[in-house]
């Protein structure tokens, strides 16, 4: 996936950019040109960036600085890792390039607002939203903020999937080329909509997940029809598949059965730990001659109604598709596409929201059309659409964002965090990251964990 990453780099210098973007594309990180990106007062940041596969390194950096007319600049207070940023980690995100800043889940205090942003002021508490809207487009009327036609200019993109997403915040140059939020500042264009102000009675520590888990969360159950009644079976344990989990109930479901195993089989008891309610298959401990299908179709009469997954395309458990990954052959496994598929009720519906990134072989489409499967892509969630619902609900308390949080760890040693994150070590579920911006931990939230 190395030589992938370098090949669509080389791609797209050569075919260069659709030209329709609205905001400045490729600005990873200011060092890269300081006289056009870094704030003129020359004052310097801490910043986590990707020089390789498998490999982050935290480094100084400088400031960002206001570029465009409706820009913020934000004290970030808040960041986090996310199971995506391992795809970036371990290489599978093409078009990656040494020194690029990482992270698409921040909230912060505003430090400077551009002169075209009217509802925000130095000092207020904001979460931002993963992708980067214009707020003006055919999608952005809708809410669909994922999807702005406006904020990301990648050829690449339109070539393998036939349209782009928006923008995202540190998440390679496949999707804009935007610094992310794993530093002590950020900049965020078009703050004035990819911002939502924080309430004083919502702490960072839970207004900093409407950035991402819980909107994708929330965007998986509600768009894959979650309904009243339903049996559901989630496909990984980790915080997208936890939220899953406990929405799925908020919705209606009769039974949640939550799958994982090999590293990740302790997550199973933390998720039943924080829900009693929801059933646990760890299909490592299957004995031979039962699959995952055949278990679930033991437990539930036909299988489920609904599968969710949210896990994501990398993890191989044949060799015939560890092979096909390491060739190249394919970019992303369909062997939890095909557990899915022939694990639920006919005319049931699958919904993806883990990520898969380009192609897959041995994929059951006959299953699908023969037995009338709605078969879902979930989609980059579109936050603009459900995030200030979700406010209400945190604000309410019917909905919970502490149940998965487990570690406090401080932004200097967040390269440490990303190894023990993808080594599924330490219980690390959910974690908030502090900066020396960051208030005092909120009372009933862990208390800071270090390494060193």
């Amino acid at each position: 996936m190395a030589l992938a990453s370098q090949a669509a780099n080389l791609l797209e210098k050569a075919i260069g950019h659709t030209g329709d973007a609205v905001t400045e594309q490729n600005l990873t990180n200011p060092d890269r040109d300081r006289e056009k990106y870094a704030d003129p007062s020359g004052e310097k940041m801490k910043a986590l960036v990707w020089m390789g596969k498998n490999d982050v390194q935290l480094v100084e950096t400088y400031k960002p600085k206001i570029l465009e007319d409706r820009d913020v600049i934000l004290k970030v207070t808040g960041s986090t890792i996310c199971g995506s940023d391992l795809h970036l980690y371990r290489g599978v995100v093409v078009e990656l390039q040494k020194g690029d800043i990482l992270g698409h889940e921040f909230c912060g205090k505003v430090d400077s607002v551009g002169p075209n942003v009217k509802n925000l002021k130095p000092g207020d508490r904001v979460v931002a939203s993963f992708q980067i809207a214009c707020g003006e487009c055919m999608y952005c009327q809708k809410k669909l903020s994922s999807q702005c036609e406006r904020t990301n200019s990648n050829k690449v993109e339109n070539i393998m999937y036939g349209g782009r997403t928006a923008g995202m915040f540190g998440y390679s140059h496949f999707t804009g080329g935007f610094a992310g939020g794993q530093a002590e500042y950020a900049r965020v264009p078009y703050g004035d909509v990819n911002l939502l102000k924080l309430p004083e009675d919502i702490p960072d520590e839970q207004g900093l997940y409407l950035s991402d888990v819980l909107s994708t969360s929330w965007n998986c159950v509600v768009d894959t029809g979650v309904k009243e009644g339903d049996v559901v079976a989630i496909w990984g344990a980790g915080p997208i598949g936890q939220m899953c989990a406990e929405m799925s109930f908020i919705r209606g479901a009769k039974r949640v059965i939550v799958i994982d195993g090999g590293p990740a089989a302790w997550r199973l008891d933390l998720v039943k730990s924080k829900t009693p309610k929801v059933e646990t298959l760890n299909f490592t401990d299957l004995p031979k001659g039962t699959t995952v299908t055949s278990k679930l179709k033991e437990m539930e009469h036909g299988g489920p109604d609904v599968a969710l997954e949210c896990a994501a395309g990398e993890y191989a458990k044949s060799w015939t598709h560890q092979l096909e990954l390491l060739t190249g052959a394919e970019t992303d496994t369909s062997e939890i596409l095909n557990e899915m598929i022939t694990s639920v009720k006919n005319y049931g519906r699958c919904g993806i929201t883990g990520v898969y990134v380009g192609f897959t072989n041995h994929f059951n489409i006959g299953s699908i059309m023969e037995r009338g499967i709605r078969f879902i892509g979930n989609g980059q969630a579109p936050v603009h659409l459900y995030w200030e619902e979700l406010l209400k609900m945190l604000q309410e308390g019917s909905l919970n964002s502490g149940i998965m949080l487990s570690h406090r760890v401080d932004i200097s040693e967040m390269d440490t965090l990303y190894q023990k994150f993808a080594a599924r070590a330490d219980n690390i579920q959910k974690v908030f990251v502090q900066t020396k911006f960051s208030d005092p931990p909120a009372p009933g939230t862990p208390e800071l964990t270090s390494w060193k």
